[in-house]
């Protein structure tokens, strides 16, 4: 039998903001897809009528723009396949639900919510099984002309699986291993409701990926117990021979403590858990996101590789293509992975720092028109190369550089009186003269003649180089002095210290 081609699928469902968790789980699909010649797809499940919310589906499409994680195939992209949103699959659905039904693996259940109420609190831990139905308004215990009769006139009602007891269920699981359940804990779930002709999840699920020719379902932990009712599925419509090979991610878990990572820590502990910003349009509440805190879309997705998978090799910085080279889910934690924020944070610093400082400048543009202030690209793309180093975010490029787009109109005062001495006026007029002759004003040859200058005076030069950058930067902060002349100029150097002498003698 010839092997088939990889096709592995993203399926979120559009009820609020992508979680961060979601988006590591379509991270890993795309890397198993992409290193072994294979397809990723993105498949909306929108089954959920009630939690429908406007406007996240757009938002699942742009965070994955922005992250640079593209679908070969599905919503937004088209293909052979569709459509890709469940919504528009009813049709599809309601055979399959039809064959269950007739072939003795499915039943029509009429309970309504209140009935089913009042038995959970009859019966502690009520479970909807083999051990219940029996007492249950369904066509299991209903006659078959009652069945019909109320299907015909419009009750409301729900498809259920049926589930014998008793059975070993067996799941292959690529990180786990083999899993084994016993029917008996599971419940018959609903497949099917009448209100809205949607399926369920399971149901929907199974059938997509059966239709799609999905080859690796890798979804997250928390969905491993549906795993042996969706291979009880595969067999009841006798697809065992096709049936998608299972990956359960580890959970992503709180900083600190124990649990899910939970958008109230990030709230707590001052970090988004969502890509891209997102508004409740319901509760008008806003969350934080990756993109908008500043993060760089690659220093995230490198970030989250890590949160749960590790390459073997140690290494910690890597590009899409070494990720793609490297990745295996041999190598993915059998146990939840704990959210490293503060590592996310060191990411982001690292790849500021490797960002071309073109390409940073550009960047930073629109934090300098927030203040009110325009600069030359060639000469941002200098300031942004001596302060990089010092900064995690393209916002705090501001904090370290102000002083080369605005002189300093006021001065520290712990580094006044740290650095201001008694002679430091008459030093700097020296200092001011000597610079005024200096030529050329490059950082080399200027310090080369300052430090020349200050050994033949005999003077002590931290006191003249503390007390020159106090004139020059306003505090007691920033690169190499001469770095900083000699990009400011020499007509507004002189005129910073002389400004410093002034306002400070």
């Amino acid at each position: 039998m010839a092997q088939r081609k990889v096709r592995v699928r993203f399926a979120p469902s559009p009820t609020g903001a992508l979680h961060i968790g979601g988006v590591r789980t379509a991270l890993y699909n795309y890397l198993f897809a992409k290193q072994r010649g294979g397809d990723f797809l993105l498949r909306i499940e929108d089954t959920d009528s009630q939690r429908f919310v406007p406007g996240a589906e757009e938002y699942i499409t742009e965070s994955f723009r922005w992250l640079g994680i593209a679908f070969d195939e599905g919503v937004g992209v088209g293909g052979d396949y569709g459509p890709y949103r469940q919504s528009e699959r009813k049709c599809i659905y309601r055979e399959y639900v039809d064959r269950l039904l007739n072939a003795g693996l499915a039943y029509y259940a009429f309970d309504t919510p209140e009935e089913l109420e009042d038995k959970r609190k009859e019966t502690a831990n009520f479970q909807y099984d083999a051990s219940t139905r029996m007492q249950m308004r369904n066509s299991l215990t209903l006659p078959a002309e009652e069945t019909k009769r109320l299907t015909a006139n419009g009750e409301k009602y729900v498809v259920r699986i049926k589930i014998e007891p008793g059975e070993a269920i067996h799941v292959q699981d690529l990180i786990r291993g083999e899993v084994v359940i016993n029917s008996s804990v599971l419940d018959d779930k609903v497949l099917f409701k009448a209100a809205d002709q949607l399926p369920t999840y399971h149901l929907a699920n199974i059938v997509d990926d059966h239709l799609m020719e999905i080859t690796h379902v890798i979804r997250g932990e928390e969905w491993l117990p549906s795993a042996p009712l969706h291979v009880l599925l595969y067999r009841y419509f006798g697809w065992t021979d096709a049936m998608p090979q299972f990956a359960h991610l580890p959970l992503l878990l709180k900083p600190e403590g124990s649990g899910k990572l939970s958008k109230r820590d990030g709230d707590r502990l001052g970090f988004p858990v969502f890509p891209l910003e997102w508004k409740d349009p319901n509760t008008g509440e806003q969350s934080s996101g990756y993109r908008e805190s500043g993060y760089l879309p690659e220093a995230v997705v490198n970030f989250l590789a890590l949160s749960g998978w590790n390459p073997g090799d140690g290494r910690e910085m890597m590009s899409t293509g070494e990720m793609i080279q490297l990745f295996n889910l041999e190598h993915c934690s059998k146990s939840g992975a704990r959210f490293d924020y503060e590592k996310g944070k060191w990411f982001n610093h690292q790849y500021l720092v490797k960002k071309d400082n073109k390409e940073l400048a550009l960047l930073f543009l629109p934090v300098l028109e927030e203040h009110q202030t325009e600069a030359a690209l060639d000469y941002v793309e200098k300031v942004v190369g001596l302060v990089k180093e010092r900064v995690t975010f393209v916002k705090e490029l501001w904090e370290q550089s102000s002083f080369f787009f605005i002189a300093p109109t006021g001065y520290d005062e712990k580094a006044v009186k740290k650095r201001w001495k008694g002679d430091s006026a008459a030093q700097l007029t020296e200092l001011a003269e000597v610079l005024r002759a200096q030529v050329p004003f490059d950082a080399h040859s200027t310090e080369e003649t300052v430090k020349a200058w200050i050994e033949s005076k005999g003077y002590h030069l931290g006191n003249i180089m503390n007390a020159a950058r106090l004139a020059l930067v306003g505090e007691s902060k920033g690169p190499h002095i001469f770095d900083i002349t000699e990009t400011i100029g020499k007509e507004e150097t002189i005129k910073r210290i002389q400004q410093a002498i002034t306002k400070l003698s």
